[in-house]
């Protein structure tokens, strides 16, 4: 037991080694852009599958708790989604959101581990079109994220946990500058 446990904090110290040595001058960024689109009084929408929607409800809500922002999570709304999915199917839970909601000024941040979520591509693909500015948080080699993004904060890992944990970290530091 005692391995294991030293094997998966010795993982997350090389990941967070990696992070903080190459990943500051994109979290600044990232942290730059919410502020701007705050400062315009841009809406600011937060979205993606699984067991990342736990850091997209920490990041809408840290946000209007600390930057007053309009930032809401596109995954709360079971009614919502739900009726979105029977109607036009899992694919397009997001940007059906953002088609009735986002405007030129906005944000869209999308979370996507492999980077490669069609439900969460569409709706950034969406956003750009519409003028909106885009951030991806993903990890591994960020899939094709890096296309839909004006900026896609990818974690060095391949390990979903870690990823999860890094991008925590990453929306309390960019929520709290």
């Amino acid at each position: 037991m005692l391995s294991f446990i030293e094997k998966e904090l010795e993982n997350r110290k090389i990941v967070l080694n990696e992070v903080y040595k190459n990943m500051q001058s994109y979290i600044y960024t990232a942290s730059i852009i919410i502020s701007e689109t705050i400062d315009k009084s841009g809406d600011i929408f937060i979205f993606g599958n699984g067991q990342n929607i736990l850091n997209v409800n920490n990041l809408a809500f840290l946000l209007k708790k600390t930057k007053n922002a309009a930032a809401e999570s596109l995954c709360e709304q079971t009614i919502l989604l739900s009726e979105i999915a029977n109607n036009y199917g899992c694919d397009r839970i997001f940007d059906k959101q953002i088609e009735l909601k986002a405007k030129e000024k906005d944000l869209l941040i999308g979370f996507s581990m492999s980077g490669t979520s069609k439900n969460v591509l569409r709706a950034l693909s969406l956003g750009r079109n519409l003028g909106c500015k885009t951030i991806g948080f993903s990890g591994g080699d960020g899939g094709v994220m890096d296309e839909f993004c004006d900026l896609n904060l990818v974690v060095p890992s391949d390990d979903k946990s870690i990823m999860q944990e890094m991008h925590m970290m990453i929306v309390n530091l960019v929520a709290g500058y």
